[in-house]
């Protein structure tokens, strides 16, 4: 305790300048006996500290003297620029207040850390877009934002996907989490935890009564569960098809979020060389997924069940029907 105190005492005489010990005593909860005790160790410890009475008096800093009252490593100070969702901030609303915070951080860095803090914030970049996401719309997150802080009930006019017409609801809202630069409001629908895509919200107006939230009951958990739920749902189809190990990669790199386990060589022989074909699982929610493997073309076979052959022999029949018609429009 004495040593969070003296902490304290250094970082008000740092930063306030002149402090009468009065005022000190009432800020620490102790009393002015033991402000002047804890001064003494101060100075017993080196820090050029003193007293003037009167007054006016206080207790002050030599001008001049600073120290690195962080107690933060290099490593850490480093951390502090990597910022872990670029525009993350900006989509809040406060991205000129993370600027400057940032540079009021390292106005107050030790000496030796700043070069590494600003050449990590010049050489470490984080994109939290994926490759060929394709745009996205617009979304007001500082209005989500400003309702999730305002601890109310929210009214949400909100668009399922696959449907052109939204739907309103009554939500008790938890908080927001951005996800691979995908925003998400996590809230209470009649008392069921519910994740709502930003994108997808029309309009959301606060309502009088007051948020209900469950007792005890976080975001963090909320966001684990929901995840969770989204990650381990069983798919109702498995599709088992043979990949070309030429196109293993991209086929992995598409499908992560399906396959069922890894991809094993296809036969004694394929397992024994490193042959040409490998087997995979993959659970779908319909067979209807099968048409996205037909962008692999002849690279990606299905295998079973037969209704997912089917589908992909009559979207592949419809697609040599347009192209193979003579003529041009």
């Amino acid at each position: 305790m004495k040593s969070d105190r003296l902490l304290s005492i250094l970082l008000l005489l740092q930063t306030r300048g002149l402090v009468p010990a009065t005022e000190l005593a009432e800020r620490l909860e102790v009393s002015v006996r033991t402000i002047y005790r804890d001064i003494e160790a101060l100075a017993a410890s080196g820090v050029p500290v003193y007293a003037e009475r009167g007054r006016h008096g206080g207790i002050a800093l030599l001008p001049g003297f600073r120290t690195d009252v962080t107690g933060l490593t290099a490593d850490e100070a480093r951390a502090l620029f990597v910022l872990a969702a670029e525009g993350t901030h900006a989509a809040l609303g406060l991205d000129a207040a993370l600027g400057s915070a940032l540079r009021k951080v390292m106005a107050a860095l030790p000496e030796p850390h700043r070069p590494a803090a600003e050449l990590t914030s010049r050489r470490i970049l984080v994109d939290p877009v994926r490759w060929m996401s394709g745009p996205r719309p617009a979304v007001d997150v500082a209005e989500l934002h400003d309702a999730v802080l305002a601890d109310r009930r929210l009214r949400l006019s909100y668009r399922h996907s696959g449907t052109s017409e939204p739907r309103a609801y009554t939500v008790d809202p938890y908080g927001l989490v951005v996800k691979a630069g995908v925003w998400y409001l996590v809230a209470d629908r009649d008392g069921v935890p519910r994740l709502f895509r930003a994108d997808r919200v029309r309009r959301a107006g606060l309502l009088d009564a007051p948020v209900e939230r469950r007792p005890g009951v976080e975001l963090a958990d909320l966001w684990d569960e929901l995840r969770r739920q989204v990650e381990e749902r069983p798919g109702g189809v498995r599709l088992r098809v043979r990949v070309r190990r030429s196109r293993l990669d991209l086929f992995l790199r598409l499908n992560a979020g399906w396959l069922t386990g890894e991809p094993r060589p296809e036969g004694e022989a394929g397992r024994a060389a490193g042959g040409e074909w490998l087997r995979a699982e993959l659970a779908v929610d319909s067979v209807e997924h099968a048409r996205s493997l037909l962008s692999f073309g002849p690279n990606v076979e299905v295998l079973s069940p037969p209704e997912a052959r089917d589908v992909l022999a009559r979207h592949a029949a419809a697609v040599v029907a347009l192209y193979g018609a003579a003529g041009t429009p």
